[in-house]
Formats: C-alpha cells, structure tokens, sequence
C-alpha cells in the first residue's frame, strides 16, 4: 500500500471526515477558504482591529515619521500598560455579560491607598501594594454578592460605587489632594525607566512561539488519539516560526532605543496567563458558558454565582494593578488619579480590541489590541500638537464602529448557526 493511499486511509476513518457534507480544509488553499468562509459567517476575531491598527499606524506615520520611531514605541508601551490592565479586567466582566463601572474609582483610591500606607504611614511597600489589590478584591466580592444576592444589575451597583469610592478617595486624601511617591524608590523606577536587557527580551520573545507549539502540538496528539483530523506538525512547526520572527523583529526595533519596559512585560504576561485560563481551564470555559447562557449554564451543572463572584473579583483587583502602577509612572497619588477618561478607555480598548458586549465572546489579547489603539491616537494625535478634543471624539468613533461591527458579526453568526 502506497503512502498516499495509507493517508486515504486514515481520513477516510477519522470521525470528523466521515460525513460528506462538512466541508475540511486541506492545504494551503483550504485553509484560506475555511478562514473567508468563518468572516462571512460573522467569525471576526481580531481582523477588525489589526486591520483599523494598520490603518492608524499607516495614517500617523504619513503625516509624522517621528510616529513609528522606537523611542516613541517604547513610550507608547509605557503608557499602554496602566489602562491596559484595568481593560484585562473588563474583559473578565464582559465575558459574562455584565458591566464595571467603578474600575477608574478603584484604580484612583489603590493608588491612593498606595501613597497613604507607605509615605504617610511608613509601612513596607510591598504591604501597602498587597493592602491595595485586597481592597480591590473586596470591593469586586461586594458586587458579586449584591448581584447574586439581590439580582441587582452591574450597571447600577457599580455606578454606586464608582461615586462612593471616588469620595473614600478624597477623603483619604485629605486637604493635600496629592502624594508624591519617593522617586528613586523600585517601584516609580519600574514604572518610569526600566526596561528589559537586550537577551531577556530575545529569550522573552521565543517563548510565545514554544508554548504555542507545545500546546497546539498536545491538542493535536489528542485528537488523534480520539480518532479526530488535526493540524500537521509541519504546518503547526511554520506558524510557530512564523510567530517567532514577528516578535523577534519587533523587539530587535524597540531596542534600537530603550527597549522593551519591564512594566509592558507584566502586562503582556497577565494577558497570556489570562488567555491561558480562558482558553484552556474549566473555569474559563465556564466563564464562556455563562455569558454566553445563564440559564444553560446553569443546568449543565455549573456553579454561575462562583463564576460571576470571581469575574467581579479579578475585575476590581485588575483595576487596582492598574492604579498602582498608574502611581508608580506618574510617581504620585492623586485625586485625579481614576478620573477623567479612564473608565471609558478601559471599556472602549476592551470592546474595541474585540471583547462583545452581549456576553460569551472575547480574549485576553482584547485588553492588548484595544489599549495599543486607544494609545496610538492619542500619541498620534500629541506628536501632531492636535488638540486632546480630537482624541475623545476619534476614539468614541472607533469604539461606535467596533460595537456596530460586533452587532453586525453577532447577526451574521446567528444567521449561518454560530451563535
């Protein structure tokens, strides 16, 4: 028996093959297929934002070359990384279909609570960050349990308490209204001038494309071993090099200057343990099913106010990561801190880097698209000495754009059965 035949063979007894009437991608152009066939069915994932990011990039870059300089790069994943973290939690919340609006407030108060405990008080800092992520924790526990409590609705809880910790803000504050956090202390370093040594980038850099070989390696041995088709090694083997050299190159650019902030590196390895949770755990997979139906959820046996009090959780306690390291780049605690347009950046890059606001669809990688877009036009916008009115409206467009795109992926996938 010839090879071509075995091969023959084998499909023809893999049990996802064995009905004529579900199309299979093979090869190169099976593959292409498959991915326009998943577009016009409403199967977006992240295209629409790489797409607008490449448009962004293409447009500040013609009327500014300074845009895409790595000095400007590595200030952009400065400033990328506070709000970004504090948009990985609403990505949680999103997920099952409810909403945080307190997640400046909170950040604002941890920064705060930051600069109180350990300049005014003396305590450790290390104490003072662990006293913060507790409050957030807490304050994320308080939703959950009127939400599953009380059936109150997200919307308002939180709307309650963006107001009621903006005020234990400024009162913890005092007359003062600021503290300035001492300057040459690890952590103002770590959110202003670190950044990572050439080789730990590079090494950085490869383990992305390892992992997603490994894992896609171990998905594809099982289901062969189900009697399931996969992705050859071969083809798994060009992706992950394909990745490599993407992120390889990207580093190479950005160390040309500073290189890559050990700040941005936190961020990124949240994303990916966030991802890897969603993906991969039962409780992400939970988290799917109850944004995606409660009801459904309910009855396959999971435990749905477990998974609404940990979401509200890891939400407020994200939120106040970000205010901590919010403190840590500006060096000081404010009663600004929190305010201004930090909700609506946090929401925005969330649903902008393709989080759906009904609940059942999004990734981690949403809080990383979405915050670089969000950055972009405002570090766009600053190099062209534009005033900051243009910025508000140009992101409220994208994100009107990004919900009209979600509701209209959202119909087609109804319409071919994806839903």
């Amino acid at each position: 028996m010839t090879k071509s035949v075995e091969q023959d063979t084998q499909v023809a007894t893999m049990l996802d093959r064995r009905d004529e009437r579900v199309k299979h991608a093979e090869g190169i152009g099976g593959s292409i297929r498959a991915f326009l066939d998943r577009v016009r069915s409403g199967d977006l994932g992240s295209l629409p934002v790489v797409v607008g990011l490449a448009i962004i990039w293409t447009i500040f870059q013609s009327l500014n070359p300074v845009f895409l300089a790595p000095n400007n790069l590595v200030n952009l994943l400065f400033d990328c990384s506070t709000v970004g973290v504090i948009a990985l939690g609403i990505v949680c919340i999103l997920m099952v279909g409810e909403i945080d609006l307190s997640v400046g407030s909170v950040s604002g108060f941890a920064s705060a609570l930051v600069g109180v405990l350990w300049v005014n008080q003396g305590w450790p800092v290390a104490v003072a960050i662990l006293a913060a992520l507790a409050f957030g924790a807490l304050i994320g526990a308080v939703y959950a349990f009127l939400f599953n409590r009380f059936g109150m609705p997200s919307f308002v809880s939180t709307l309650a308490g963006l107001l009621s910790i903006l005020g234990l803000q400024l009162y913890l504050l005092g007359s003062t209204g600021s503290i300035n956090l001492p300057y040459e202390s690890p952590l103002v370093n770590f959110g202003q001038l670190l950044v990572m040594p050439d080789a730990v980038s590079y090494i950085l850099a490869a383990l992305p494309g390892i992992v997603f070989l490994v894992l896609e390696y171990r998905t594809a041995a099982r289901r062969r071993a189900a009697g399931l088709s996969s992705h050859p090694l071969g083809r798994l083997l060009v992706r992950a090099v394909i990745l490599t050299v993407i992120l390889e190159f990207i580093v190479y650019y950005l160390n040309l200057d500073r290189g890559i902030p050990w700040m941005f590196g936190l961020f990124v390895g949240l994303v990916v343990a966030m991802d890897y949770a969603l993906t991969r755990t039962k409780w992400g997979r939970s988290m799917i099913a109850v944004g995606g139906n409660r009801e459904a959820a309910r009855r396959a046996g999971i435990n749905v106010r477990y998974i609404y009090t940990t979401a509200f959780m890891l939400c407020s306690a994200l939120a106040a990561t970000g205010g901590i390291l919010s403190a840590a780049r500006l060096a000081s605690a404010s009663q600004q801190a929190g305010t201004g347009d930090v909700n609506l950046n946090a929401i925005a890059a969330a649903v902008i880097g393709g989080t759906s606001l009904f609940g059942g669809r999004g990734s981690a990688y949403s809080a990383l698209l979405g915050i670089i877009v969000i950055q972009s036009i405002a570090s766009g916008l600053t190099l062209l000495d534009l005033s900051s009115s243009l910025r508000y409206m140009i992101t409220g467009a994208v994100l009107a754009i990004a919900v009209i795109v979600d509701s209209l992926a959202r119909r087609s996938r109804v319409s071919h059965g994806r839903a």
